[in-house]
């Protein structure tokens, strides 16, 4: 997250004074933090940095991988709930690095809180997948292979981040749906929300490319507009961002390991939401000028 932070006060703090071939750091900074549309914007890229890209539509993979490893965590952690199974040696090896004590009081509602949002990642990655393969139109722009690399290894972490909230001496789960409380059923209303504007979002974005019948036609940018469009330049990111506190929210609102994933989230989110917003701005003369970049009203 203190990455992603320092990266977009960065480049708020140069933007007036960037330059395409502003030098070799300048361009490895602006190659790392950019990727698709907005790599225009960083001008002319030294041919060794260009060897150093895969094709944006690869984020497919990210889905793939999320959808297979937090699969296999989620039945992991439903074994354990209801077979009367144990969790894997590394998750409890994990607990003892991370200062989780087995022992410790057990509040009951982490079990539950824990496989609700294990389930909830599953579901919005499955959902991500299905959308990179039926919904979304990729073009042609390419994302720098680190970014490519810290993707795979984001949904691999975040999955085991979920699991690791949950106590070592898990119980049969006979009760478990005893322990709903009203803030999971609050964090998976805002869950559905925030996920059907998602949707809604990307699926206007795939319009733009493609003709009533559902052809694509073009792979250029236009100005998208309907839904959470007419208040912010990147709603989809905005969604994402929701989806996140959702999940932070289905934990009990407690949760500091998860709230420094929103964090991450956040810095992310913005990082590219603000070069994104840059985009429109300036290769559309008549972008609206009421939207934002990110958060409606805020920023």
């Amino acid at each position: 997250a203190a990455v992603f932070l320092a990266a977009l006060l960065l480049l708020r703090r140069r933007a007036p004074a960037r330059r395409p071939g502003g030098g070799v750091v300048s361009g490895l900074f602006q190659d790392l933090i950019r990727y698709g549309k907005t790599k225009r914007g960083c001008g002319q890229r030294p041919a060794w940095l260009r060897l150093l890209q895969v094709p944006k539509r690869w984020f497919t993979h990210f889905y793939v991988v999320s959808v297979l490893w937090n699969g296999f965590l989620l039945i992991w952690l439903f074994r354990a709930e209801f077979l009367g199974g144990s969790l894997p040696s590394w998750i409890q090896h994990m607990h003892r690095a991370l200062g989780r004590d087995s022992q410790r009081e057990d509040t009951g509602n982490e079990h539950f809180s824990a496989l609700l949002v294990l389930l909830l990642l599953w579901l919005h990655s499955c959902r991500r997948l299905a959308e990179c393969l039926w919904t979304s139109v990729f073009s042609n722009g390419v994302i720098h292979i680190v970014q490519y690399c810290f993707g795979l290894g984001y949904y691999i972490a975040v999955g085991s981040t979920v699991l690791c909230q949950v106590p070592t001496n898990v119980r049969n789960g006979k009760d478990i749906f005893v322990q709903i409380c009203w803030y999971h059923i609050v964090g998976v209303m805002t869950y559905i929300w925030a996920s059907l504007h998602q949707h809604r979002c990307l699926v206007i974005l795939a319009n733009l490319r493609k003709s009533k019948s559902g052809k694509v036609i073009s792979l250029s940018h236009s100005v998208p507009f309907g839904d959470w469009f007419e208040r912010v330049s990147c709603p989809h990111y905005f969604a994402e961002l929701l989806i996140y506190v959702s999940m932070a929210i289905t934990l009990g609102f407690h949760n500091v390991t998860w709230w420094c994933v929103v964090m991450y989230v956040l810095f992310n989110q913005a990082l590219a939401a603000v070069l994104c917003h840059e985009f429109y701005q300036k290769n559309f003369s008549s972008y609206p000028k009421h939207r934002k970049a990110l958060i409606p009203f805020v920023f």
